[in-house]
């Protein structure tokens, strides 16, 4: 089946590898492909542009985050929010990849692999070898750090509420001090990143166009509904533009 979807992922028969060349180097405009970011199959569908990235980054605001754990792969979903090229990852104080990414001084950080995708459409095609999904995923490699800056934590939880909700931060009472102490963030800069895309139809063999079987895609798509009131919202409080604009 044709559902590989994240560019580091992919794994073959062949342990082919690409060093990057010259003109693949990273510019303004695109990150530096790597070994760990090009993919070995379907490398078509693999795109370092940066506003790629970004666009992919900040449609939804959950993400997978990968690390090992004495010795085995852990990998958590949680919340997140980018600034430029640094991503910001929420946790607890009392979690252990979040101790263990230290500072980048007292500790060295945590290797990770964060991940996120977003599913268009399944692709239905007249054999089930065939079937797939149409995609947007990023792959980040990299070395987390936990964030210790009081001005940057702001900067940081700010960004992750404004992630989920845009305009959120400036329209809800900030974290107090009691609260700062027990949220922990780490961040993760944007330097080791791939995207991988997969759109249009299903991709039949010849000798499979006759069969009648129903082929095509079924669009997929995240849709806010109706904002719901707490049960104890001042009735003078209007529902923000910014909640009517989801």
């Amino acid at each position: 089946m044709e559902f590989a979807m994240t560019a580091a992922a992919d794994t073959t028969e062949t342990t082919e590898t690409t060093e990057p060349t010259e003109t693949e180097s990273e510019t303004a405009d695109t990150y530096a492909p790597t070994d760990r970011t090009v993919p070995t199959r379907n490398r078509d569908r693999a795109s370092y542009d940066k506003a790629l990235v970004h666009s992919i980054l900040d449609e939804t605001s959950i993400c997978h985050l990968g690390f090992v754990r004495d010795g085995a792969p852990v990998v958590l979903p949680t919340l997140y929010g980018r600034v430029g090229d640094r991503l910001y990852v929420h946790g607890s104080t009392g979690s252990r990849p979040l101790r263990a990414a230290g500072d980048g001084v007292k500790a060295p950080g945590l290797p990770v692999c964060l991940t996120v995708t977003h599913v268009d459409g399944l692709v239905l095609a007249r054999s089930a070898f065939h079937h797939s999904l149409n995609y947007r995923s990023v792959v980040v490699h990299g070395i987390a750090h936990q964030v210790t800056d009081p001005e940057e934590l702001r900067t940081a939880l700010d960004a992750l509420v404004d992630h989920v909700v845009p305009g959120r931060s400036l329209d809800s009472r900030p974290a107090n001090a009691k609260e700062l102490a027990a949220t922990a963030v780490i961040r993760l800069d944007l330097d080791e990143v791939s995207a991988k895309v997969r759109a249009g139809g299903p991709n039949d063999d010849a000798e499979d166009l006759g069969l009648p079987y129903w082929t095509g895609v079924v669009p997929v798509r995240t849709v806010h509904g109706t904002p719901v009131p707490a049960d104890d919202l001042d009735p003078a409080v209007a529902l923000p533009d910014y909640l009517s604009a989801l």
